[in-house]
């Protein structure tokens, strides 16, 4: 394959599934124009990057912005487990035989169960990909906490004065989180000029959305899956909060949660970080954060999310009943499931069987990364890394099956509906 088509395979790593999905209309893709000559080189540069790279995208992201957590600390770990010893082993061998990072287990607060594979450890920073998403839903509802934002409903045009005249203004600050912004939807294309590429690799990205970025339908009448609709989510928290994103999320939300912090990839020397994608934090992070929605919003008996934030988090729209504000949400049972407009055709995600439990919600990513959350069991299932080896196809109702399927509960299971 020759290598611009292989960059386009993995142009966004945020974007799940998303480079083989047509998204009609056409981007347009004007010549560059305001930008220094270095500016463009080292677009071009990143852009031939992910073609030397193939299906791993970047080789690495430059520069990179520290994201300051809490300092280093374990999960509590449980004295005894209410799965069985006889699922771990299954679920860890599933996670191990399809090329995962890290897989972990909490139940109620406590660590069950943690294993990393490879060069990984409790200490290396995983790549979020699109696990960055769910984290702008709670940078957002933190903001809303702070009086920073006044509602999900707040026009961004209020937020962003290159939109306040603009249709695109009309967009609401909880488009940008349920992906129904009315933006172009995500795709891909040959042409080192087009959109979706310099929208995420270009060094002013933020300008070429604010600018360039079409808007191809009404906002809050269509469901896109868009990186460049998450991408703003960091523009918003640095325009209504007056600081640096990173600093933003590692000081309200991870040092809140005992979270180690990171890094995360910004566009250029000073400019701004990609809160679609890119943030790099170690596993327990996640899990950490996958426990702040489980315990809808509070940590420690303190409120860090506005009291019912979390169940607009959890709510699907008509236009996609299974995505809410940065969460997947279960459902009723569909055997393949996309990332896309689930209109739209294209390549879909296997789930074998129902989920055993109707309240399941996610966060869920490219290369199926993904961190189960059940509020009823009060349960927490993490598994990070790469797509599973070649000729095999991820399953993902088995890793929590097989968890829910030995777990010994008090509280009945309820299946997901058909």
């Amino acid at each position: 394959m020759p290598r611009p088509a292989l960059a386009l395979l993995a142009a966004l790593l945020a974007a799940p599934l998303m480079a083989q999905v047509p998204a009609p209309p056409k981007p347009v893709t004007p010549a560059p124009s305001g930008y220094p000559a270095e500016v463009e080189a080292l677009y071009m540069a990143r852009f031939n990057n992910t073609a030397t790279n193939g299906v791993g995208g970047l080789g690495n992201y430059d520069p990179l912005e520290d994201i300051v957590g809490a300092p280093a600390q374990s999960l509590s770990k449980a004295s005894s487990s209410a799965i069985s010893d006889t699922a771990l082993a299954a679920a860890e061998a599933y996670a191990k035989a399809n090329n995962s990072s890290a897989f972990m287990v909490i139940h109620k607060g406590k660590l069950i169960h943690e294993s990393y594979f490879g060069d990984t450890d409790a200490e290396s920073l995983i790549v979020s990909k699109s696990l960055a998403k769910p984290i702008t839903a709670l940078a957002v509802g933190r903001a809303l906490m702070l009086g920073k934002i006044k509602s999900l409903d707040q026009p961004v045009g209020e937020i962003l004065e290159e939109w306040k005249d603009k249709p695109q203004g009309e967009i609401r600050i909880r488009h940008l989180l349920d992906m129904r912004s009315g933006l172009l939807a995500q795709g891909n294309s040959l042409d080192p000029m087009n959109m979706w590429s310099r929208s995420y690799l270009h060094p002013y990205h933020e300008r070429i959305i604010l600018e360039e970025y079409p808007l191809t339908d009404a906002p809050g009448s269509i469901y896109e899956y868009s990186n460049a609709t998450s991408e703003l989510i960091a523009l918003i928290i640095e325009r209504t909060t007056g600081r640096r994103y990173g600093e933003f999320v590692g000081t309200e939300i991870l040092q809140k949660i005992g979270a180690p912090g990171g890094k995360v990839w910004i566009n250029r020397e000073g400019g701004l970080a990609h809160s679609g994608c890119c943030a790099l934090l170690p596993a327990q992070s996640y899990a950490r954060m996958a426990m702040l929605v489980e315990q809808d919003g509070t940590w420690g008996g303190q409120r860090l999310l506005p009291e019912g934030y979390v169940a607009e988090m959890k709510t699907g729209t008509a236009q996609n009943p299974y995505y809410g504000m940065g969460l997947w949400l279960g459902g009723t049972y569909i055997e393949r499931r996309g990332f896309p407009n689930p209109d739209r055709p294209g390549p879909k995600v296997l789930h074998s069987e129902p989920y055993l439990t109707n309240d399941l919600v996610m966060f869920d990513g490219n290369s199926n990364q993904i961190v189960y959350i059940v509020p009823s069991q009060d349960l927490i299932v993490l598994r990070t890394g790469e797509r599973p080896p070649a000729k095999t196809e991820w399953d993902n109702a088995k890793l929590i099956n097989t968890i829910l399927a030995g777990l010994k509960t008090d509280t009945p299971l309820t299946p997901q509906p058909r």
